[in-house]
């Protein structure tokens, strides 16, 4: 009932289709990836996944992972996964040559990515925050560092956190109270507690890099004064080998509701020897900077994992529905009809699908502008395809993982009765998505990012600019005779710019801005899916997919018009969200 099959026919067509597969490879930094070495990697990531990862998820789920004497074991399986993992080099894909990676487009990166979160989410967290620290590392720090830290990073051998939060310092990152204290060498000495620590300590990885969040003494209050620090779990000798071990302790694991196999650690820094060695990453004071570098990163990431959890319960559901036989359906002379042949049941699966797909699109489509955004030959269009990356980063976030949230949900209902009930692992799969909307920046806190500082871009031409460019779309459904489509994404788009241009016109009251910002942003993912869903059934008629060409349309007449009718909440003001007084609410 939980086994994965990889989706490699939808994964090649997303790649085909919305991520230009074929234009990116011949961009200058990725002409060295050639075709049929992408189409071999997909079918080794695949069957990689299938026999070692996927198997790893209910296991994961029933153990999760312990402390004691103030080591991290994982559950059974996860170390030797981990360290095939490491071995058939997974995690240098998308990184750095330079360093060891084999610089592939970041199209290609999701791919595999996605493959890996569908298998086990709990396993997959690890080397996601990795990747971030990379990122960061590669971006900000010296040169010794970034030679020091990456190889090892890249290949997995040391793993890599972010450390944020604090008990009293959440979305509100400036109210942190973690001090860094100059040494007099070069060095600091960290005191302080972070919590909500993915992979904060484990025993997969030889060993733990943190970029933690600290404030150095007499700088500036809130955000301002923030740095971000390197602060290894063991300090590396001059061979650059694991050494001392530092001042850093986990002091608990949390209590979740889902992916209970991923370790999320209560860190304490400096309570036993005075203070952790920290080595500064970039300048003082820009540990905001720093930690947006690993954060957007991050928060695409998240959004494949809302996608890559709705695949899996969409396979686990629809399996179920097959085998399941309850009632006679219309038509039918057996007695007793698998339940997949009810129309509500077929409803269900093909919303779950459908959404699937569409979010797949999204996603991949932002990957694109990503890898645009550093290999078009023209500065111009680099620049736009970097505009388009940062319009689409909190809209990935959130949509995705808001329906991804609800796609697994319907899992459950699938299975009626059998869906609450453990044994069958339909609810650990709401319960690991459940997660997505809340870290790496609340769903709404990406809302807040899109209307204040996204949508306001280039005085809110940019946006208006990249609405018009789907467009398109609603003729090419034209072309095919899918006129109900047509209309339906024509009429999306159309209550999508009325939206986008009254927020604009009430950019001077915050207040109303803010209270349409949470329905705002899902609206935008959801016809911005709408019209790569559109663009994906075009190419589905040319293919002969009619599996295709069905979800594209299902979604398009049936799911995209939920999407429109949310321009009611985004327009209606913030008036009535504070008719009741706070106490009374």
């Amino acid at each position: 009932m939980s086994g994965f099959v990889a989706p490699l026919r939808d994964v090649r067509f997303a790649l085909e289709h919305i991520a230009g597969l074929d234009h990116v490879l011949g961009l200058e930094p990725f002409r060295h990836a050639e075709r049929d070495v992408v189409g071999s990697l997909l079918e080794e990531c695949a069957r990689f996944v299938q026999d070692l990862v996927a198997p790893l998820n209910r296991v994961g789920d029933i153990e999760g992972s312990t402390l004691e004497d103030g080591h991290v074991a994982t559950p059974p399986g996860f170390q030797e996964a981990y360290k095939s993992y490491v071995n058939a080099g997974w995690g240098t894909i998308g990184a750095p040559a330079r360093w060891g990676g084999a610089g592939m487009p970041r199209i290609l990166g999701v791919a595999v990515e996605e493959l890996f979160t569908s298998g086990c989410l709990s396993f997959s967290t690890g080397p996601l925050l990795t990747a971030s620290a990379i990122t960061a590392i590669a971006a900000h720090g010296t040169d010794d560092q970034r030679d020091l830290y990456l190889p090892r990073m890249i290949t997995g051998e040391w793993s890599a956190t972010m450390n944020l939060t604090e008990p009293h310092a959440g979305s509100d990152v400036g109210a942190l109270d973690t001090r860094a204290h100059p040494a007099g060498d070069g060095t600091y000495r960290l005191t302080g507690t972070k919590i909500f620590i993915t992979y904060g300590d484990h025993d997969m990885a030889a060993n733990v890099i943190h970029l933690v969040l600290a404030r150095i003494p007499g700088s500036q209050p809130g955000t301002k004064g923030i740095s971000m620090f390197i602060v290894p779990k063991f300090l590396p000798d001059v061979a650059g080998e694991p050494g001392e071990r530092n001042d850093v302790k986990v002091v608990s694991l949390e209590h979740k509701l889902g992916i209970k196999a991923t370790p999320t650690c209560v860190m304490v820094y400096g309570e036993d020897r005075g203070g952790a060695i920290g080595y500064i990453l970039g300048d003082t004071d820009q540990g905001m900077r720093n930690m947006f570098t690993m954060m957007n990163t991050a928060r695409i990431s998240v959004g494949i994992q809302g996608m890559a959890v709705a695949e899996r319960a969409y396979q686990q559901a629809a399996t179920y529905a097959r085998e399941r036989r309850q009632g006679r359906a219309v038509g039918a002379t057996e007695a007793m009809s698998p339940i997949i042949d009810h129309p509500d049941v077929r409803r269900m699966l093909m919303t779950m699908r459908s959404y699937t797909e569409a979010m797949r699109s999204l996603i991949y489509r932002t990957a694109m502008h990503q890898d645009l955004s550093r290999g078009a030959p023209d500065e111009d269009q680099r620049r736009r395809h970097s505009k388009c990356l940062a319009l689409l980063t909190p809209i990935v976030k959130s949509w995705c993982t808001e329906i991804g949230t609800d796609v697994a949900s319907i899992g459950i209902q699938v299975h009626g009765g059998m869906g609450y009930i453990e044994e069958t692992g339909a609810a650990q799969h709401w319960r690991d998505a459940r997660i997505t909307p809340i870290y790496e920046g609340t769903n709404g806190i990406q809302a807040i990012d899109l209307v204040m500082r996204k949508l306001p871009m280039d005085g809110g031409r940019f946006v208006e600019s990249y609405i018009r460019s789907l467009r398109p779309s609603v003729a090419a459904l034209r072309q095919v005779e899918w006129y109900e489509a047509a209309d339906s994404l024509e009429a999306a788009l159309s209550r999508l710019e009325d939206a986008t241009g009254r927020l604009l016109a009430e950019s001077d009251r915050p207040n109303r801005v803010l209270a349409g910002a949470s329905p705002y942003c899902l609206m935008f993912g959801g016809v911005t899916a709408g019209a790569m869903m559109a663009e994906s059934g075009a190419a589905a008629i040319a293919a002969g997919d009619r599996h295709k060409q069905a979800t594209c349309r299902f979604y398009l007449e049936q799911l995209l018009p939920l999407s429109t009718a949310l321009h009611g909440a985004v327009t209606g003001g913030e008036g009535v969200l504070f008719d009741i007084g706070a106490a009374d609410l």
